[in-house]
């Protein structure tokens, strides 16, 4: 265990300071003689935990970080889901995670049939077209209707997406293929770890750069962004109002696919509810980061990608990895209590 060193030098530590006492039993802490003892036993306790730190805890250090990063930026592909179709429709697209998942199963079933090389942008264009799909039949109806008939049909095509996903592999669970290159080992300051580990993040990196510029600097993104700003006004001022929803739906999709495709090549097993937990904790990521804002959205994913996998990394005897989701919902409860609007959300203001 990784903590063995640290338990040596603690019972080391007493068993000195048993020593000491026996031999000199001193009266108080001014006695030179007990300086002495904690003065060794102090020197016993630096060694042997530079000695684990040096042997060990390093190695386990950094497996942790860059697991927790490239788990954080796998959720925060996720994350940009939500918080685009939040900040132009303000809705919780709860069928997001769903997407995720059946990019996955079809990651599966086109891997059968083709080559990997052409399975995987294949999936890529066909979860944008789920996606795409979903927002003409299931949202755009609902373009006028209360906030909460929206919601209602986003949690019915999760569950049409659930159950139909459930049809067809039977609910068992079915194994994700292998990426030969990024299921390949890398040695990294001593520690062995997939290539994805270390390509997501950068690959996250790169396409949120890359979103960023397309909404800064293109014409949809100006458009993007005004609507964000100002629905109704937008819509008045002759913005394609349905083009630019349509647009936001098909990125979040392409961002999902990409996502699953590496949160797969780590947790190879699919069932119907593989996108439910990672689509909460991406959606959590969001609020955390505060919904609306892409960089808030990024950073709460990754922030929650370590933290989870900090704790699941702790010693066993502490019995604590089990909490490691409780721990994802605890720290929004937190968050929303402390700072409602997220780390980087803006407050919201009425208008009169």
């Amino acid at each position: 265990m990784k903590v063995s060193g640290a338990a040596v030098c603690a019972a080391d530590a007493v068993m000195l300071w048993y020593s000491h006492v026996n031999r000199y039993n001193p009266g108080n802490s001014r006695n030179p003689v007990w300086r002495s003892v904690l003065h060794d036993c102090g020197r016993a306790v630096c060694m042997r935990l530079t000695h684990a730190l040096e042997k060990n805890s390093m190695e386990y250090v950094i497996s942790v970080l860059l697991s927790g990063i490239s788990v954080g930026g796998q959720y925060a592909l996720i994350a940009i889901g939500y918080t685009l179709v939040y900040g132009i429709l303000r809705l919780i697209n709860f069928a997001h995670g769903d997407v995720f998942m059946v990019a996955g199963l079809m990651g599966i079933y086109f891997t059968a049939v083709m080559p990997i090389t052409l399975s995987i942008p294949l999936v890529i264009l066909v979860t944008v077209a789920l996606g795409f799909t979903i927002e003409r039949v299931a949202y755009k109806p609902l373009r006028d209707a209360p906030r909460m008939s929206v919601m209602i049909s986003a949690i019915g095509v999760s569950y049409l997406l659930q159950n139909s996903a459930t049809y067809i592999t039977g609910g068992q669970p079915m194994t994700y293929p292998t990426i030969p290159f990024l299921a390949s080992t890398i040695k990294v300051f001593g520690t062995h770890t997939k290539w994805v580990v270390i390509l997501t993040p950068l690959l996250v990196l790169l396409l949120v750069f890359l979103l960023t510029q397309l909404i800064d600097r293109t014409k949809i993104g100006m458009a993007m962004r005004a609507v964000s700003k100002d629905f109704e006004t937008s819509r008045l001022m002759g913005i394609k109002i349905n083009s630019v929803i349509s647009m936001t739906f098909i990125i979040g999709s392409a961002l999902a696919a990409v996502g699953s495709v590496l949160f797969f090549t780590n947790y190879p097993a699919i069932t119907p509810m593989a996108g439910a937990m990672p689509g909460l904790k991406a959606f959590v990521a969001a609020v955390f980061g505060g919904i609306g804002s892409i960089p808030g959205a990024v950073i709460g994913a990754f922030l929650i990608g370590i933290c989870e996998t900090i704790i699941k990394g702790l010693p066993s005897s502490w019995d604590v990895s089990v909490f490691s989701d409780a721990f994802t919902f605890a720290l929004l409860i937190v968050i929303l209590i402390l700072k409602p609007q997220g780390l980087f959300g803006e407050a919201a203001t009425d208008k009169v």
